[in-house]
C-alpha cells in the first residue's frame, strides 16, 4: 500500500504538470498563428495587349492602400518583333515572332523580358519581381503576306504570383 501511495504522489503532480505544460503550448501556437503576417493570396489574371499599349496588374498591388492602383506594378508590351518567314516569299531560314515586355515595379524600376514560344534561347514563360507571366496566344497567328504591312498584334498572356505549371 505504500508503494500505491509513494506512486500516486509522484505520478499524478507529475502528470498534472505535463497536461499544465501541453496546454500552455497549444495557446503559445494558437496566439503566434493570429499574430502572424497572412499569406498572399495565389491570383491568375489574363491580359490582352498591343504593342505601346500598357496595363496594371492590379491583384499584384500591394495592400494598404484600399481602393488603389497605385502601388500595383504596371506591365507594357514594348514591341512584337515578327521576322518569320512572309507568305510568297523565299526565304533561308523561317523566323521567329517573339514579345518584349517592361514592367514597371511600384518602386518605378523597370525589368525587361522577352517571350517566345518559337525563338531560340526564349522560353514562353518567365518570373519577375514574383511574378509569372505566360504567353497563351497571339492574333493573328497567321504570318502576313510577303508585300502585306505588320498588322497590329494583339497578345494574350497570363499573369499569376504563383509558378506556371
Amino acid at each position: 500500500m505504500k508503494t500505491t501511495l509513494l506512486r500516486q504522489l509522484i505520478i499524478l503532480p507529475l502528470l498534472i504538470a505535463a497536461m499544465a505544460l501541453l496546454h500552455a503550448c497549444g495557446s503559445a501556437s494558437a496566439v503566434g498563428r493570429a499574430g502572424a503576417a497572412p499569406a498572399q493570396q495565389a491570383f491568375a489574371q489574363d491580359y490582352v495587349l498591343t504593342q505601346g499599349a500598357s496595363v496594371a496588374i492590379t491583384p499584384a498591388a500591394t495592400p494598404g492602400i484600399s481602393g488603389s492602383t497605385a502601388s500595383a506594378p504596371s506591365l507594357k508590351l514594348e514591341r512584337v518583333n515578327d521576322s518569320r518567314c512572309r507568305t510568297g516569299a523565299v526565304c533561308v531560314w523561317a523566323g521567329y515572332i517573339s514579345y518584349s515586355f517592361a514592367l514597371t515595379a511600384a518602386d518605378g524600376s523597370t525589368s525587361n523580358f522577352v517571350l517566345s514560344d518559337s525563338m531560340p534561347n526564349a522560353s514562353p514563360s518567365v518570373t519577375q519581381n514574383g511574378l509569372t507571366f505566360t504567353l497563351t496566344g497571339v492574333e493573328p497567328q497567321a504570318v502576313p503576306a510577303k508585300n502585306e504591312a505588320a498588322p497590329d498584334y494583339r497578345v494574350s498572356l497570363r499573369v499569376s504570383n504563383a509558378p506556371s505549371s
